[in-house]
């Protein structure tokens, strides 16, 4: 910029708004050339910052894209050896074939329900999908009983979170999948299996399989018992809510059934 004014202030403004430099007249030839060699190499300078910028931009662009690749092909292998290890709970236990899979349908209603993070409903699913994987320790014979089963028996069942726990801890998932699984038996007030863990201790993700858990198994058969119905699997949770059943849990699976109609597949609600 040009100028006859001799005003520090004006300069101040002109260079704020992109100027390259401020000459007062009169001035000299070698004053002209050294501000405009100055202002040359200033533009010079920001054109190489903004391609090297744009370039920075097309590698993290590509890095990112690599990532996500990766982040897929990952999830993918782990989502299939999860499925895996349904599969081996269901050889083992034909009795409950597809309940693992209805719990983790029913899971992931309820913690949507209750607006949890796409990270917590991916962690329930999978556990969900798994959660009864320890039970491939219980004798076949234990597990397709028609009659009533001894406290000995009961004991060898009431170890399977356990169990599932110790196959799944070794394994880095990006959720706590084995502490879920682990505490899918656990109760609000204590008196779940098999750390008698209460209140706050438990995962909130362990609370929404826990209840899904009851409500899928009260409504299914089983060898020594006939399927009870949704009805009396609502009234199971609502009875202990609070008590037994974290109170938030409950109220979105009831809302889930009574108010969006959920049904398992395969299997609709008698009317």
């Amino acid at each position: 910029m040009v100028t006859a004014l001799d005003d520090p202030a004006m300069a101040d403004s002109a260079l704020d708004t992109g100027v390259y430099g401020y000459v007062i007249k009169p001035f000299d030839r070698n004053g002209v050339l050294i501000s405009v060699a100055n202002a040359l190499r200033r533009r010079q300078l920001e054109m190489e910052t903004r391609a090297h910028r744009k370039s920075l931009e097309e590698t993290v662009a590509e890095r990112t894209t690599e990532l996500q690749k990766s982040v897929a092909t990952l999830r993918k292998a782990l989502e299939g050896s999860i499925h895996a290890m349904a599969l081996t709970v269901v050889m083992r236990d034909p009795y409950t074939a597809g309940h693992q899979q209805r719990v983790a349908t029913l899971a992931c209603a309820i913690a949507e329900e209750m607006g949890l993070s796409a990270d917590q409903i991916d962690c329930i699913r999978m556990a969900a999908t798994i959660h009864d994987l320890g039970k491939i320790s219980i004798p076949a014979e234990i597990l397709s009983k028609p009659g009533s089963i001894n406290e000995i028996e009961f004991n060898l069942i009431k170890a399977h979170p356990q169990v599932g726990y110790d196959i799944l801890k070794p394994i880095e998932f990006p959720w706590p999948i084995a502490r879920v699984v682990f505490q899918h038996h656990e109760r609000l007030d204590g008196s779940g299996y098999p750390s008698g863990l209460s209140g706050e201790e438990i995962l909130t993700e362990a609370s929404v399989l826990g209840v899904a858990d009851v409500v899928e198994a009260m409504a299914s058969h089983r060898p020594y018992r006939p399927a009870q119905g949704i009805d009396s699997a609502l009234e199971e949770i609502t009875q202990h809510r609070g008590t037994l059943y974290h109170p938030d849990v409950v109220d979105a699976c009831l809302k889930v059934f009574r108010e969006k109609e959920f049904e398992f597949e395969g299997r609709p609600r008698e009317k």
